[in-house]
């Protein structure tokens, strides 16, 4: 797509956070467009990269201050479209999608059915099951005999239902380990097999049309850092196993607008990790080598054109920690 004046105010919220920050140094690679940033944090780094920063109340989510701030600003700044950059925040607006249609704003939001979905890592297993699609043995058994009946041998991998990016998975090798995370996570907690190894993790980004088919993925190899974001990645012009998976996936749950699949090669298949139905932490990556979702998200929010994948560079991409200091 050709990164043409837009002319256009946005929002993104948790600007604090690595994915807001991404998603506002997509924007900078576009002209004409205004940036308004929203975080709890009233230092949040993001803020220095806006054209406008704003703190959220020290109010509840649920407390209809919080939307009468989110309105109220909406309106003073002339937002045309709001790039949700944190789950919480996904949440919040798919909860209230009537609320914000009335304000006359467009809000990039998934469908609101896939995003309900991901937020549960189980329910998400037992509807890959009901599809036929590929699924890794999922077990929420907590009797270490059985869960190795079930799954395989040892080492298993102990994940939170709920949550996101890799944070608190580990690895079980024995029943201690099984008693440890139980009394970790309590009901968040299931198991899974373990499947592939680390250097056959891929995350793919793609733009969903919401009829079942979509932009043509662009897919990262990667290395995991701390926190369970991108480290290191290399660009993949082409990979079948991936697309094809990309492709039955995207034809069950007919995404919308930015989606994140995270795959594991093993056994001839790509194995689906989770599904973000969102802008995801590689999002400045995949920006930076041609798949702008910020930009194509002001094209299908506010234009109602289907964007494309026009270019995807070969590259290999590393994050790094910077300082920055603000002397007093």
């Amino acid at each position: 797509m050709s990164l043409e004046a837009t002319g256009v105010r946005v929002l993104v919220t948790g600007v604090g956070a690595i994915i807001g920050q991404g998603v506002v140094k997509s924007l900078r690679l576009l002209p004409e467009v205004s940036i308004i940033g929203l975080d709890r944090d009233p230092q949040a780094f993001g803020r220095l990269a806006c054209d406008g920063f704003y703190v959220k109340p020290p109010v509840d989510e649920a407390d209809p201050a919080y939307d009468n701030f989110l309105l109220e600003l909406i309106e003073r700044e002339s937002i045309d479209l709001v790039l949700p950059a944190i789950e919480q925040d996904v949440f919040h607006f798919d909860a209230r999608r009537q609320l914000f249609a009335s304000a006359d704003v467009a809000v990039a939001l998934n469908d609101s059915h896939l995003i309900d979905l991901a937020r549960d890592k189980w329910s998400l297993h037992q509807a890959l099951l009901e599809a036929g699609l590929p699924a890794i043995a999922t077990s929420l058994c907590d009797d270490w005999a059985q869960a190795i009946a079930q799954l395989g041998p040892a080492p298993l991998l102990c994940k939170p239902r709920r949550g996101s990016g890799g944070r608190g998975q580990a690895l079980v090798e024995d029943e201690d380990d099984l008693r440890y995370q139980l009394r970790k996570l309590g009901d968040n907690f299931m198991l899974q097999r373990l499947v592939g190894s680390a250097d056959q993790e891929y995350t793919v980004g793609l733009f969903g049309y919401g009829d079942g088919t979509s932009s043509r993925p662009a897919i990262l190899q990667r290395t995991l850092g701390p926190g369970g974001a991108t480290w290191r990645a290399r660009s993949i012009a082409s990979d079948a196993l991936i697309e094809s998976a990309c492709e039955a996936l995207t034809a069950h749950f007919r995404p919308v607008g930015p989606t994140n699949y995270q795959f594991r090669k093993a056994d001839g298949r790509a194995w689906l990790l989770e599904i973000n139905p969102r802008l995801s932490a590689s999002v400045s990556l995949r920006a930076a080598l041609g798949f702008n979702e910020a930009a194509m998200s002001i094209d299908y929010f506010c234009r109602a054109r289907r964007p494309a994948l026009a270019q995807w560079r070969a590259a290999s991409c590393t994050r790094y920690i910077e300082d920055h200091i603000e002397y007093l």
